[in-house]
């Protein structure tokens, strides 16, 4: 089996999270920045914004049905 098929839903999102700090790392870009702001992970381990991770969490519902 692919490694990538192996994530689950926090591994992805913290996939995601590094790629867009290296993104950002490279661009700058305000956006970007505001984003990973909202998008980091508490002491819980979810993120500052609760109401990204119910987005998060609805996508990779999505994504298992198809």
């Amino acid at each position: 089996m692919d490694e990538l098929e192996t994530l689950n839903a926090l591994q992805a999102y913290r996939a995601m999270f590094a790629f867009l700090e290296r993104y950002y790392e490279r661009t700058h870009a305000d956006e970007i920045g505001a984003l990973l702001g909202s998008m980091a992970l508490l002491e819980d381990g979810k993120p500052m914004d609760e109401a990204l991770w119910r987005d998060w969490t609805g996508i990779v519902a999505e994504m298992r049905k198809n």
